[in-house]
């Protein structure tokens, strides 16, 4: 009898394992999936990999920091959020929606830029690629906040999960095949890698324009989201209406637009300092610095590797095979870590973890071309990455509204890069003055002022307010 209703026990917890697993044959966390690809792909193309070709095309580090400014595109797009939130695209919101439409207008304008990229030699015309850099970032800026809100819109608040992990999964594809995917066909390409071609370069950003059209398929196969108006919105947009009602002798435009602006624009930004006070400037230099760390690091990590002799094809495959399956690892063990102690005991171990990896890359400095440190460095970094991401998605999360959910992620994804993407600017000239291994130290101790503000806020700040 005990056996049976064991048995019965266990065969209950298999369907419910199975109900579970179930949501993710969703059409719309399937169609994340590939918008999340397309999210992650353009992010390195102007970063990482971008770097690694600006340092074969004999450009400085220098100058090679400074072309880093571009990612602060990324730092800033909470600015423009409001109008990606609320203005229409003439013709295509109409045959897509809101959502879509802005969708498939950023998308269009990543590849064309990219194709632009790709038709330009930096060693000839640095002025020209940074331009086209330039396009390609603040239009992936764009493409990530319509994304955002169409994955808050698109299901209800139970579905959010497999939502954004089919989201992360897809943007860490992009990722990968921006990373690791350009720099091999770069790598086949290239005949001879002792001279610099910008030939094989070239080739691999066509393919990458060519991968974009896996997002503006799904962009046009996913449905658009249904548009709710809660009472709580109905009633903000009421007494922002009778506010404006005193300046109604204006002429006629400029009283609907200070309601837009109200409504679009400052209730997201007033909703957050209302609901925690001071204390939102406690978070949001907390957002605005625990990154830094990593985000500095990998500006000079791809001309790092080729100063120290490591080939694209090296970097590539290690990069492909134990890094993403450490980012993997990473993330589960840091969803896991996140249910057993919280959210805030996670963002401290991941904020040492990612510090104290840069440590490692000191080293390799001094050892110098090696595949196995390499190996062992590339997949330490990477499940320390990502152990923090997941504890840095899920506090970002916490904090949002769902009101206000597409301006206010805006703003805590913007925010999270200004200041280090400010920084790592002038990574470059830091390396040429002291070098990789002093430089590197550098960025580890970077990260122990986050510390003391992750403390501060577990003391000062709940998990979560809902007030």
């Amino acid at each position: 009898m005990d056996y049976d209703i064991g048995h019965m026990n266990y065969l209950s917890k298999i369907r419910l394992w199975a109900a579970a697993l179930a949501i993710y044959k969703k059409p719309r966390v399937i169609g994340m999936l590939f918008l999340g690809f397309s999210a992650g792909l353009p992010f390195l193309l102007v970063f990482g990999t971008l770097s690694f070709w600006l340092s074969e095309a004999g450009i400085s580090r220098t100058n090679i920091g400074y072309f880093s400014a571009i990612g602060l595109a990324y730092a800033v797009k909470w600015c423009w959020s409001p109008l990606v939130d609320r203005m229409l695209i003439p013709i295509l919101t109409k045959k897509l929606g809101r959502r879509r439409s802005w969708l498939l207008l950023s998308q269009v304008a990543i590849v064309l830029a990219l194709i632009g990229m790709a038709q330009t030699d930096p060693s000839v015309d640095l002025t020209l690629m940074a331009i086209f850099a330039l396009v390609v970032a603040i239009s992936s800026a764009t493409q990530d906040i319509a994304l955002d809100a169409y994955r808050i819109e698109a299901v209800p608040e139970e579905m959010q999960g497999a939502m954004s992990a089919s989201y992360m999964a897809g943007y860490r594809l992009g990722m990968i095949l921006a990373s690791a995917g350009a720099l091999g066909i770069a790598a086949l390409a290239d005949l001879n890698e002792a001279t610099y071609e910008a030939a094989p370069w070239e080739f691999a950003y066509f393919c990458m324009a060519a991968f974009m059209l896996v997002g503006i398929i799904s962009t046009m196969l996913v449905s658009e989201p249904e548009h709710v108006v809660t009472e709580a919105s109905d009633q903000r947009k009421a007494k922002i209406t009778d506010l404006v009602a005193r300046y109604q002798h204006l002429p006629d435009p400029l009283p609907r637009l200070l309601i837009w602006l109200l409504d679009a624009v400052v209730s997201p930004f007033w909703d957050f300092l209302k609901r925690y006070g001071w204390q939102a400037f406690l978070i949001l230099a907390l957002i605005g610095t625990y990154r830094i760390s990593d985000v500095v690091l990998g500006v000079m990590a791809n001309p790092f590797y080729h100063e120290m002799g490591f080939t694209k094809g090296e970097v590539a495959s290690i990069t492909k095979i134990y890094g993403v399956l450490m980012t993997i690892v990473g993330a589960g063990a840091g969803g896991l870590l996140i249910v057993r102690w919280g959210v805030m005991p996670v963002l401290f171990l991941g904020a040492i973890l990612s510090a104290g990896s840069n440590l490692l890359f000191s080293v390799l400095a001094g050892v110098g071309h090696d595949i196995w440190w390499l190996t062992g460095i590339i997949s330490f970094d990477n499940f320390s990455a990502g152990i923090a991401t997941a504890a840095f998605v899920a506090y970002l999360s916490s904090l949002t509204n769902i009101e206000f959910s597409a301006t206010q992620y805006a703003l805590f994804s913007s925010m999270m890069l200004l200041l280090p993407k400010f920084t790592a600017t002038f990574s470059g000239v830091i390396v040429d003055r002291v070098g990789f291994s002093e430089f590197f130290v550098g960025t580890a101790l970077l990260g122990i002022p986050v510390l003391f503000l992750i403390l501060l806020a577990m003391k000062l700040i709940p998990a979560r307010n809902d007030s």
